[in-house]
């Protein structure tokens, strides 16, 4: 069967959870504590990069999502989550690519910033890049959508597998959708799907979210020293 490490809340474990469940694989969820298990030598033995997620398909273990999403439609391609067509297969790789390196980005720098303190970091520099950045990606792909319900025409596919993960969360962190009419209806529509609400996290683990985002970078400098250590054979 199956295994894939994950934690509930990564954004880049969340879009192979759902291509599971979408391609509705039997699979073992085996959760990591992003606290500081990914650190644990048990998990660097099974991605030396400590990140998650990982599958695990037999003796093969797969890192990175993109190449995670990837390998699951090569391995079992039915039903398929990805388009042949050229201009189809596109939209769905820039709404992939965008997410990952625009949209999460500015998401994660929006959290980092207290909720209750935006009105005094308006005039930050880097809350005001985020929430342009932000900005930018959703007028891309309300765009990109056009008229079509999903990315690709009238199929789900991993464009939606990705972004559907995040879009959704902008309004909550003061970037809403008044703007966006055509990708509020594509979000909402996805939310309604049984394998979305089978991964939605509830207010209280999104808010446990957003307080670990603001105190990961002093948890990330301390496993780092201990990590630098383990790799240079020092003593801990």
């Amino acid at each position: 069967m199956l295994k894939l490490y994950y934690a509930r809340p990564s954004a880049y474990a969340r879009p192979v959870w759902l291509a599971l469940l979408e391609k509705q694989l039997p699979f073992e969820l085996i959760p990591i504590d992003l606290g500081g298990e990914q650190f644990d030598p048990e998990f660097l033995a099974v991605n030396p990069f400590s990140h998650v997620p990982v599958l695990v398909d037999g003796e093969f273990q797969i890192i990175e999502s993109l190449a995670i999403l990837d390998y699951l439609e090569a391995r079992y391609p039915t039903p398929s989550l990805l388009p042949t067509e050229a201009i189809a297969l596109a939209k769905v790789r820039m709404v992939q690519s965008v997410t990952f390196s625009e949209l999460l980005p500015a998401l994660l720098r929006l959290i980092a910033y207290d909720e209750n303190d935006i009105a005094a970091n308006e005039a930050s520099e880097e809350w005001k890049y985020a929430r342009l950045r932000a900005i930018n990606t959703l007028s891309f792909l309300e765009n990109l959508l056009g008229d079509n319900r999903y990315f690709a025409g009238d199929r789900l596919t991993l464009a939606e597998i990705v972004a559907g993960t995040l879009v959704h969360r902008l309004p909550d962190l003061g970037v809403g959708f008044a703007a966006y009419p055509k990708l509020e209806a594509w979000s909402d529509q996805l939310l309604s799907r049984p394998t979305w609400q089978q991964i939605a996290l509830t207010p209280e683990e999104w808010s446990g979210f957003k307080r670990w985002i603001k105190v990961m970078p002093k948890i990330w400098e301390r496993r780092r020293r201990q990590r630098m250590r383990a790799l240079s054979g020092q003593p801990g």
